[in-house]
């Protein structure tokens, strides 16, 4: 299958290795990139805080510029696997992944009674997590480390789309909406074909246009693994 890739590029060419791996053929077609601001996040983190909260490892990378050295042991909550992953390599010692979503992630700090947490994020950004955070009554700031800049795709990619590829890897609900604005017209109409639109998370298949020739499916846990192994179940009906 040609399988959209929509992530920002140091990202989907590691998801691209996977579906490589898997017999797929990846099609690049990021929509937005990040723009750190690690002042931000240093001015932060010279802030007094008890813990860190990380939903997204692109924050993660926001303090490739910054001394951690100091920060080392504060304790890390990250929303899953792959951002704790992505704060161990930047060096922090104390970190737990959480249960794969912010809501989920906010409900584990709850539980724990987390207080004075520094909410490393980005823009945009889903609300679930801090609305969980102020439902608590949880103590926390939230700065602002990256923001995701949308970007226009070249000829070479918009060529990509001609015969149209057989799906689509969303990972966020902007990335949906950014993406169907650009795409609708281009999607085929013919009733015997069907485009699948794999999402992360039902959250995301919100933004997804209701269409005939669109099949929505959403992974059993917001994790990339999960999201792949949805590609079983599109195989047999391909667009193109």
């Amino acid at each position: 299958m040609r399988i959209i890739v929509t992530r920002p590029p140091d990202s989907a060419a590691r998801t691209a290795e996977k579906l490589v791996r898997l017999g797929h053929e990846p099609v690049l077609l990021p929509v937005s990139a990040p723009v750190h601001d690690p002042q931000a996040a240093a001015d932060a983190l010279s802030l007094p805080h008890a813990a860190l909260a990380i939903t997204s490892a692109e924050a993660v990378r926001a303090l490739t510029q910054i001394d951690l050295s100091v920060h080392r042991e504060t304790p890390v909550y990250t929303v899953g696997e792959t951002t704790a992953e992505a704060a161990r390599q930047a060096g922090f010692r104390a970190v737990e992944a959480g249960p794969g979503d912010g809501e989920q992630l906010a409900r584990l700090l709850a539980e724990r009674g987390i207080q004075d947490i520094l909410y490393l994020a980005g823009s945009p950004r889903a609300p679930r997590f801090e609305e969980g955070l102020r439902a608590a009554g949880l103590r926390f700031r939230t700065s602002e480390t990256y923001r995701m800049r949308e970007i226009d795709w070249t000829d070479k990619q918009k060529a990509s789309l001609h015969l149209f590829p057989d799906a689509v890897l969303l990972y966020s609900g902007e990335t949906a909406r950014r993406f169907f604005r650009r795409t609708m017209g281009l999607l085929p109409d013919a009733p015997n074909r069907r485009f699948h639109v794999l999402c992360l998370g039902a959250q995301i298949a919100i933004h997804v246009p209701q269409k005939d020739t669109i099949a929505v499916h959403v992974a059993e846990h917001p994790t990339e693994n999960d999201l792949l192994l949805l590609l079983s179940s599109c195989a047999g009906t391909k667009i193109g």
